[in-house]
């Protein structure tokens, strides 16, 4: 099995190297554009340069964005894109219990104690950090975040660059388009549309993002 290089130096990098050990997986090194940390150690592995560098490493390792915002994530696919083809590992902690009709698209990652049920489809670079759930028939697209202990019902759609904080809880059948914010704790009843943020219990519209 093929190393893997980490993107980013931040905190959430530091648990999915964390989270590639129990995996089984070895971690070569992690790349990250701050040069301040070239040479230095991160959770114990090597900051090996920038992020264009990953095509140094193309033959032999596997590639994962640790980074938790997902338009940053974004940026940095479409910077690596632009220079061939990664090889993107798809991290799934040991523990994460999931039904065989769950289908996990590359890049994603999924940390320890989430719970996906049946029919539900991970989208590229998504991420479900600790102790989410989801349940059946939900669709979870491209570049997703779903921070620590939210829990999403059935039937629930998440368009890409969603984001959904710690602690939230969204109700069954809802959509949230693409770019918009559930913030931490929020209690969602009713659909979300592009690129706003909605917070509170219930949920209730906060702003609209401007890139």
């Amino acid at each position: 099995m093929k190393d893997i290089i980490v993107i980013g130096g931040g905190g959430f990098a530091k648990e999915v190297i964390w989270l590639a050990n129990d995996c089984n997986r070895k971690v070569r090194g992690v790349l990250d554009d701050n040069s301040e940390t070239h040479g230095l150690e991160l959770q114990g592995v090597n900051v090996l340069g920038n992020i264009d560098s990953w095509i140094e490493y193309a033959s032999d390792c596997q590639f994962v964005i640790a980074i938790g915002n997902p338009r940053v994530r974004k940026l940095v696919a479409d910077k690596m894109k632009l220079l061939g083809d990664p090889d993107y590992a798809t991290l799934v902690h040991p523990s994460v219990r999931f039904s065989n009709t769950v289908k996990i698209s590359k890049g994603a990652i999924v940390c320890a104690g989430t719970i996906l049920t049946t029919d539900i489809e991970l989208g590229e670079h998504c991420v479900l950090n600790l102790n989410v759930t989801v349940g059946h028939e939900c669709e979870i697209r491209d570049f997703v975040t779903v921070a620590p202990m939210a829990a999403i019902s059935g039937n629930v759609t998440l368009h890409d660059l969603v984001e959904v904080g710690t602690g939230a809880v969204i109700r069954q059948g809802l959509t949230l388009e693409g770019g918009s914010m559930l913030g931490m704790g929020g209690v969602l009843t009713k659909n979300i549309p592009e690129k706003f943020i909605f917070a509170g219990n219930p949920a209730k519209k906060l702003k609209e993002i401007v890139e």
